[in-house]
C-alpha cells in the first residue's frame, strides 16, 4: 500500500490511530504551514497527528499568487532578512523539494521615466538579483530593456508613457497541491492525518494543554486526541484556536486579497506584469492558458472560511492593470475570481499592505504553540521554529530540522519522468501536453496515476469543459489524494472552479460520479453534492456583483460550507 495515501480507508485508519496513541504532537490546520510542520516533526522521529477542519489547503494556501519569491516589495521596506531567506527558499523548493510543481515565471516592469526611475527600480532589481545569488538560485538574472524590446515581448502594453522596462525572473507554483503534497510526504514519514475534523476544544491536565477535541465532520462522531504539545498553525483562526486557552499571544489580521483569471488570449505577452500601485504592487502572472490578475490588501472581519469578492475589488483589479494596457480588460473577459485571506501580524501601520510578513512562534499556554504570519514561500522555515520550541517541552534529545533535503511526495526522480514524457505520451495513448500537464501535477506519482487506467481505459478522456484535466485524475483524487467532496477536486485537485467559464458545471455529474464510485456514495449523496456545488457557485456570482464586503460576504453565505452542514 502506498504509504503516502490520503484515502478514505487511510483516514479511517489515522482516526483510529489518534484516538489510541498518545501523541508527540498534535498539528491544528492543514494548509501549508500546518502540513510543513506535521512533515518536519515526522522526519525528527517525532509521532505526529495533524487535523484540518475542512480540506488540505482549503483556505489561504489554495488562494495566493501562487508565486515562490522572495518579495521584491519588501527590500523597499528594507527587509532584507525576509527577502534573503525567502529567496534562499525559493532555490531550495525550485531545484530539490518540488521540482515538479515549480517552475521559473518571468516578469516585466514597464518604465514611465526616462532615468531615475530605471536607476531606482534597476538597483533594486539587481540586489534582488544579487541576494539570490548568494542563495544559489538556478534562475536567470534580469535585463534591461528599451522601449522597442519592451513592445516586442509584450505587445499588450500601451505605448502611450512606456520608455521601456526591465525584465526578472521568479518561481510559481500550484500552492494547492504543493500543501497537498507536503501532506502526503508527512504520512510517508508516518503522521497520521485527517481532513474534515473540526477541533472543537483543547484537552487539559490542569493548566496544561495535553491534546484537542475533535469531530470528525464526516460521521459527526466525536473524539480526543492526546499529545504532548500542540501546535496551533491554523492562520487567520489562530485567534480561534487561542481562545479555546483562554489567552492569545499572538495577534492575527486578515487581509483579503482577490485574484481575477482571464484566458491567456486576452492579453498579448511573452512575460508577466508587475506594477506599482498606489498601495503595493500587481502582478499579471502566466498561469497555463490564462493570466491571473492580483492582488488587492484590505482588512477583512467577517467569514474567514469562504471570504468573498465584491465588484469593487474586481473594478479596483481591472482599472489597475488597464492603465498600461493598450486595449483594456473589461468584466467579460474574467472567467474566473478568487479570494483568500493573508493571516498578518499586527504592526504599528493601519495599512495591511505595510504589516509584517515575518512569522511569530509563541508558546500561548503550557503545551499549546502557536505560530503564525510568514509567506508561503517560508512555510519551512515556521514549520521548523514552531516545532523547536514544541521540542523544548518534549523529553530526550529531539534532532533538528532535515526538511531541506527531504523531496516531496513525486519529486524524487522528476526530471529523468520529464525527458522521457514524449515515450510516457506514446505508451498511453496522450497528447504530449496531457503528459506535461500530468507532470506537473503528480511528478513521479504520473505512473500511479496512468496505472489506474488498466482498470479503466475510459478514463482517459478529458473533464466537460476541459482539456487539461483527466478523468483518471479524479478517481486518483478520491482514493489517493484525501479528496472527500466535489468541491475538493474541482477547487483544488484540479482548478476548473476558476479556469472554466462555467466554474467547473460541466464536469459536476461526471466528477461526483467518479468520486462516488471511490467514497461509495448513492444517488443521493451524489445528487446532494451536486446541488451544494451549483449553490456555491450562484452564492459566489452573486457575491461578485455586491458593492462592498459586507454585501458580498452576505451573498456568499448563501451557500454554507459542505462540511459544516447540519454541524455547529
Amino acid at each position: 500500500m502506498n504509504a503516502s495515501a490520503l484515502g478514505p480507508l487511510q483516514r479511517a485508519g489515522d482516526l483510529n490511530r489518534m484516538s489510541n496513541e498518545v501523541f508527540d504532537i498534535v498539528v491544528i490546520g492543514g494548509g501549508v504551514t500546518g502540513a510543513g510542520t506535521a512533515l518536519d516533526a515526522a522526519t525528527r522521529g517525532l509521532s505526529v497527528a495533524l487535523v484540518e477542519q475542512r480540506d488540505y489547503a482549503s483556505g489561504t494556501s489554495s488562494r495566493s499568487s501562487k508565486l515562490i519569491h522572495g518579495g521584491l516589495r519588501y527590500l523597499e521596506q528594507m527587509d532584507f532578512g525576509l527577502v534573503r531567506e525567502a529567496l534562499r527558499e525559493r532555490g531550495l523548493i525550485f531545484d530539490r523539494l518540488a521540482p515538479h510543481l515549480v517552475r521559473p515565471v518571468s516578469f516585466l516592469y514597464p518604465l514611465q521615466h526616462r532615468v531615475w526611475e530605471r536607476a531606482y527600480v534597476g538597483a533594486g532589481i539587481a540586489m534582488y538579483d544579487g541576494l539570490a545569488a548568494m542563495a544559489r538560485n538556478p534562475l536567470p538574472t534580469h535585463r534591461h530593456l528599451s522601449r522597442h524590446g519592451a513592445l516586442k515581448l509584450a505587445p499588450a502594453l500601451s505605448k502611450d508613457g512606456l520608455v521601456g522596462a526591465i525584465r526578472y525572473w521568479d518561481a510559481q507554483v500550484d500552492d494547492a497541491r504543493h500543501t497537498l503534497g507536503l501532506a502526503r510526504t508527512a504520512r510517508a514519514y508516518g503522521a497520521a492525518l485527517a481532513s474534515s475534523a473540526r477541533v472543537t476544544g483543547l484537552l487539559r491536565d490542569g493548566d496544561r494543554v495535553c491534546g484537542v477535541q475533535v469531530l470528525d465532520l464526516e460521521s459527526g462522531e466525536s473524539l480526543d486526541i492526546q499529545a504532548r504539545q500542540v501546535i496551533n498553525a491554523t492562520g487567520v483562526w489562530t485567534d480561534e484556536i487561542q481562545d479555546m486557552a483562554g489567552r492569545g499571544t499572538i495577534e492575527v489580521r486578515a487581509s483579503k486579497g482577490i485574484h481575477l483569471v482571464v484566458p491567456r488570449d486576452r492579453l498579448h505577452s511573452d512575460s508577466g506584469l508587475i506594477l506599482r500601485t498606489a498601495t503595493s504592487v500587481l502582478f499579471v502572472i502566466p498561469w497555463g492558458k490564462h493570466w491571473i490578475i492580483g492582488t488587492t490588501d484590505t482588512d477583512w472581519d467577517l467569514d474567514l472560511a469562504h471570504p468573498a469578492a465584491s465588484r469593487t475589488d474586481i473594478d479596483y483589479l481591472l482599472n489597475q492593470v488597464n492603465s498600461v494596457l493598450e486595449q483594456p480588460l473589461e468584466r467579460a473577459d474574467v472567467e474566473g475570481i478568487y479570494a483568500g485571506l493573508r493571516p498578518l501580524l499586527y504592526g504599528e501601520s493601519d495599512a495591511t499592505s505595510k504589516l509584517t510578513r515575518e512569522h511569530a512562534v509563541s508558546q500561548t499556554v503550557p503545551g499549546l504553540i502557536s505560530v503564525a504570519g510568514g509567506k508561503y514561500t517560508t512555510y519551512r522555515v515556521m514549520a521548523a521554529d514552531a516545532v523547536d520550541a514544541a521540542a523544548r517541552n518534549i523529553a530526550g534529545r529531539i534532532p533538528s530540522s532535515c526538511t531541506a533535503e527531504i523531496p516531496l511526495v513525486g519529486a524524487d526522480g522528476f526530471r529523468p519522468a520529464w525527458n522521457r514524457r514524449f515515450k510516457t505520451a506514446t505508451e498511453w495513448g496522450l497528447t504530449t501536453s496531457q503528459t506535461e500537464n500530468l507532470l506537473h501535477r503528480h511528478g513521479t506519482n504520473i505512473d500511479e496515476v496512468l496505472s489506474m487506467l488498466k482498470e479503466r481505459p475510459d478514463l482517459s478522456s478529458t473533464l466537460p469543459g476541459s482539456e487539461d484535466y483527466l478523468a483518471v485524475e479524479v478517481t486518483y483524487a478520491a482514493r489517493f489524494e484525501g479528496a472527500l467532496h466535489l468541491d475538493d477536486v474541482l477547487t483544488r485537485r484540479t482548478r476548473l472552479s476558476i479556469e472554466s467559464w462555467d466554474r467547473g458545471m460541466a464536469a459536476t455529474k461526471q466528477v461526483a460520479e467518479l468520486m462516488g464510485s471511490e467514497l461509495g456514495w448513492d444517488e443521493d449523496t451524489i445528487s446532494r453534492e451536486i446541488q451544494h456545488y451549483e449553490a456555491r457557485v450562484k452564492a459566489e456570482r452573486e457575491s461578485q456583483e455586491q458593492p462592498d464586503d459586507h454585501t458580498a460576504d452576505a451573498a456568499r453565505l448563501g451557500a454554507p460550507d459542505v462540511r459544516m452542514l447540519g454541524r455547529s
